[in-house]
């Protein structure tokens, strides 16, 4: 070292050499456009076409809440642990924070804002409300799209058998028993033929 040369500066220059290196392209490696890491993607959502260019690393949560402004699919945990970003694809339950959109190139998505139909609210919308469902409302949306799931699958679902069949999603108010009278509620219209 010279004087008058810190350590650090021997060090920084070191780093940004050695950096520099291991990122410079080599030889016949092509370089990658400037849209790399992008994809287009089709997909159905609440009932419309949307095609879209999205980074290939984004979720599905955070395509439909950043590029589609459907907002109602929350952001709670983002690693699958509370259900606040339950939506349904292609009819099943899932969790939107723990799978890539470009997985699901023309797959139908349904989000809370696609369960009411010409104005009138879902089944077990209604019967959310009729029964208090939800106190603060973070996980009303997962919640809610988790039951119409839940009796998609199982449209003779006991009270017994909601809270396991439910235990994806949280609710940190617990109105667990108010959500379970809820998704009974609506289980029972269903059977009823509404």
């Amino acid at each position: 070292m010279s004087e008058g040369t810190s350590r650090r500066a021997v060090l920084a220059g070191g780093l940004s050499i050695g950096v520099g290196a291991a990122v410079a392209p080599t030889g016949a490696v092509a370089r990658e456009p400037a849209a790399a890491g992008e994809s287009t993607l089709t997909l159905v959502v609440n009932g419309r076409r949307e095609k879209l260019r999205v980074d290939v690393r984004a979720s599905l949560l955070d395509t439909l809440r950043d590029r589609l402004d459907l907002t109602g699919t929350k952001k709670g945990c983002d690693q699958g642990a509370c259900g606040a970003c339950t939506v349904l694809l292609d009819g099943r339950r899932v969790l939107s924070c723990l799978t890539l959109a470009v997985m699901h190139e023309g797959s139908a998505v349904t989000t809370v804002e696609g369960l009411a139909e010409e104005g009138r609210l879902h089944p077990v919308q209604r019967t959310f409300m009729d029964h208090d469902g939800f106190q603060c409302g973070f996980c009303t949306s997962g919640q809610i799209v988790s039951a119409v799931g839940l009796l998609a699958e199982r449209p003779g679902v006991t009270a017994a058998e909601i809270p396991e069949l439910m235990s994806g999603n949280l609710c940190r108010c617990a109105a667990y028993s108010n959500i379970r009278d809820a998704i009974e509620a609506a289980a029972h219209l269903s059977r009823e033929g509404e």
